[in-house]
């Protein structure tokens, strides 16, 4: 079903599938091509980044925002907010763009979807599109903070919560972080946010990223060794942190990984679900990511509640204590730690539906 905006040229269609509204838009005035899912309203409205990134095609963006979408479904759930779990997916046009138009264009699609989904930034966006989608809409967050509120570049918060989650399983673990050696893969804003906070508690870092200049970048800063990024997972480290894009730990790369602990801020860092169970059948104590990397958008349900900055720092101090909760449930069982926090945040949401269609059931006399 095509219809077509206040735009002469902008076309948004929507579509369902297990259960997940789909958004494909495009602009061709400005290259502007993409896909929001909105996964669950069951806790409040859909709430996800927006990624900018150079998809092979369609079929890539949508499989990509679909387990995203489900994944923030999740993140949102485990971390109490009053938020369902969506996503947006911007393919970034090759050669060069107006990216200004681009993601004023992206504006007036949330804008026509009318609040079911708030978008805020990801990988490849920043603080200034978000400014540029907010000028056409009102339903974007992680924009530059005012005074003592919320809001803002969400990633040093999305580290601070990686960060604390990596201390917590070493020190559950009996491995103090001034003696650890640790990998961290992808060094964009929150994996080196990531690796100062763990040079400055004393940390031996081996890092990777695709790009050259950030890893020069980082090396300038703090003493990092440097390995090729199709080594990095196989480094011999207490500890891996995958911070890039998702699906690195697999079939291929689990029997490689020396580190006992795995802890990143990458979003849907498992391949497939199996994947979690041969972690655990390896004896590698895997943190769900979506419970380490809650702190970007804690920071976001923030800005979009009006809270303060104090509110974003207790609620993000708070994430060992649910990864806690996590850990204790998978070690009594005796599973992946990944399968506890899974069957926790569909709970979590589908008591919230339950409640939902109870109380739209409900008529006055």
């Amino acid at each position: 079903m095509f219809r077509r905006s206040t735009s002469m040229t902008l076309r948004i269609s929507r579509d369902e599938d297990d259960g997940q509204r789909i958004f494909r838009f495009a602009d061709p005035s400005c290259d502007l091509a993409g896909v929001i899912v909105v996964d669950s309203l069951a806790l409040g409205p859909a709430t996800g980044g927006c990624r900018f990134w150079p998809y092979d095609d369609a079929a890539a963006m949508l499989c990509d925002a679909r387990r995203l979408a489900r994944g923030m479904s999740y993140k949102n759930a485990m971390a109490g907010l009053p938020l369902g779990g969506g996503k947006s997916v911007i393919r970034r046009p090759e050669g060069s763009f107006d990216r200004a138009a681009l993601f004023a264009a992206f504006g007036r699609v949330l804008d026509e979807i009318g609040g079911d989904y708030l978008a805020a930034e990801d990988v490849g966006t920043t603080p200034a599109d978000m400014e540029a989608v907010r000028a056409q809409t009102p339903f974007v967050f992680g924009l530059p903070a005012d005074g003592a509120l919320a809001g803002g570049d969400p990633s040093p918060w999305t580290a601070l919560g990686v960060f604390l989650s990596i201390g917590h399983i070493c020190a559950r673990r009996g491995i103090s972080l001034s003696d650890s050696r640790i990998a961290v893969q992808g060094l964009g804003n929150v994996g080196a946010d990531l690796c100062r906070r763990l040079h400055e508690a004393g940390a031996r870092l081996v890092v990777a990223d695709l790009h050259a200049h950030a890893t020069d970048r980082l090396r300038a800063d703090i003493p990092v060794d440097v390995v090729a990024p199709e080594a990095i997972h196989a480094a011999d480290v207490d500890l891996f942190a995958p911070c890039a894009l998702g699906g690195g730990l697999n079939r291929t790369t689990i029997p490689e990984i020396k580190a006992r602990l795995i802890a990143g801020a990458a979003n849907n860092q498992l391949g497939t679900g199996a994947d979690a169970a041969l972690l655990h059948a390896r004896g590698i104590l895997y943190v769900p990511d979506f419970v380490a990397n809650a702190g970007g958008i804690i920071n976001v349900a923030a800005e979009y509640l009006g809270h303060d900055r104090h509110h974003v720092v207790d609620a993000v101090h708070r994430i060992p204590d649910r990864l806690a909760d996590v850990l204790d449930r998978a070690e009594a069982a005796d599973i992946s730690p990944a399968h506890v926090a899974d069957a926790m945040a569909r709970d979590l949401i589908a008591r919230a539906a339950g409640a939902m269609a109870g109380n739209e059931g409900k008529r006055p006399l």
